[in-house]
């Protein structure tokens, strides 16, 4: 059986540090000569980066109905696995993705209050039910979210939303991260980068033992 590579994603709250951890862990595994694909959603291909500009633009804000929100992050998920994830992976490459289904869930599921059974269900056939071998939450308080975010320059339509739904975000997230604790590591994104980091290498070099690669 040919061995494929890992599929690694980066999940959590606004704020949260998950994009500079996905980048800091990429680094890391290119230096020690681990063949890494860093990507990221909604993006990583033509279609997504311009759906990506597309659903995240303030200027809808109110505008997008939540199911049209759902579909549009899916569509850009299946062109992204058929693309570019599931051939770096059946390629032997590492695929670092910032963001996967368990945003979708989290963010339509429970912040928009879609569900979080219908939307899990809609991800499993929009990606042909490929799954992360291992993700990354990195928890933090919605407050603390916030203040980190209040620096920006400017805000995308999904971040400007109201702290009740990002509270309602976190619910999500933590609440996937029992029902599959195998998978999912909480990290506690309070700690320092270089913490965060190494906490991630550690996991990753047991689950590449395990998976003998």
């Amino acid at each position: 059986m040919t061995k494929r590579g890992l599929f690694i994603t980066f999940e959590g709250v606004e704020g949260a540090g998950k994009s500079t951890l996905s980048l800091n862990v990429s680094k890391a595994l290119q230096a020690d000569s681990i063949p890494v694909t860093l990507t990221r959603e909604p993006g990583g291909t033509l279609l997504g980066e311009k759906l990506r500009l597309f659903v995240l633009d303030k200027d809808l804000s109110g505008h997008i109905k939540p199911r049209a929100e759902l579909f549009l992050f899916l569509a850009a998920r299946a062109q992204h696995v058929e693309e570019v994830i599931r051939p770096r992976l059946l390629e032997g490459v590492t695929v670092l993705c910032d963001r996967f289904s368990d945003s979708t869930v989290a963010y339509q599921g429970y912040g928009r209050h879609l569900g979080p059974d219908y939307v899990q269900n809609l991800c499993d056939l929009s990606t042909g039910f490929l799954i992360p071998d291992l993700t990354f939450l990195c928890d933090l308080e919605t407050e603390q979210g916030f203040l980190r975010t209040n620096h920006r320059k400017s805000k995308d339509r999904i971040e400007e939303e109201h702290i009740e739904f990002h509270k309602q975000v976190r619910k999500g997230f933590l609440e996937l991260s029992r029902l599959h604790p195998d998978r999912i590591v909480i990290l506690d994104a309070m700690k320092s980068a270089q913490d965060l980091l190494s906490q991630c290498l550690v996991c990753i070099d047991q689950k590449r033992k395990n998976y003998d690669l």
